[in-house]
């Protein structure tokens, strides 16, 4: 098994999506959700990202769309629950400094999990926060796992689309509008 699935990053992006970590498909395969059960692209694309539902390994297409992809934490896992506290704070500084390095105007976690232990908070809501960080603005989704069974297709795609209409209400005029 690979031991790191490589981020899918650039500078200025609209947005820059962060997943917990790496699942163990994902980090075999070398993309990123590439899990059979992954909602992440569909839910992407349903959500006006992408003009089409990107497959896993044409993953760095999605820098076209003004998107990226990180991990919190890189180590692979078959489930996010097997990461400790102590491997968010280990990694605290220099994710935020990535982000910084980066400078999307969103930062976008995947999940409650992953930001709650980087901001310290112990509990957060759906959706836009009121602290950046590294910079840029926090939007926190539902994670588009299979093993979320907590949310729907219709109701991911929802969350994901109020992103996307907040990063088109910011005026990003270079972000493609995929919506038709």
């Amino acid at each position: 098994m690979s031991g790191r699935l490589e981020d899918i990053l650039s500078e200025q992006l609209a947005v820059i999506f962060c997943g917990i970590n790496p699942g163990v498909m994902a980090a075999t395969q070398g993309h990123h959700f590439a899990g059979r059960g992954n909602r992440f692209w569909r839910t992407l694309h349903l959500a006006g990202f992408t003009p089409h539902e990107v497959r896993p390994q044409d993953d760095r297409t999605i820098l076209q769309y003004q998107c990226g992809l990180t991990a919190v934490v890189e180590r692979p896992t078959a489930s996010a629950d097997q990461l400790s506290a102590d491997e968010f704070s280990a990694v605290a500084a220099d994710f935020e400094q990535k982000i910084v390095r980066h400078a999307p105007r969103f930062v976008a976690f995947l999940g409650k999990a992953a930001y709650c232990a980087l901001s310290g908070q112990q509990q957060v809501p759906w959706g836009l926060q009121t602290k950046t960080f590294g910079g840029a603005s926090v939007w926190v989704l539902p994670n588009p796992s299979g093993r979320n069974l907590a949310f729907s297709l219709e109701q991911l795609v929802d969350a994901y689309r109020q992103l996307h209409l907040a990063t088109r209400e910011r005026g990003d005029s270079s972000a493609p509008d995929t919506s038709g």
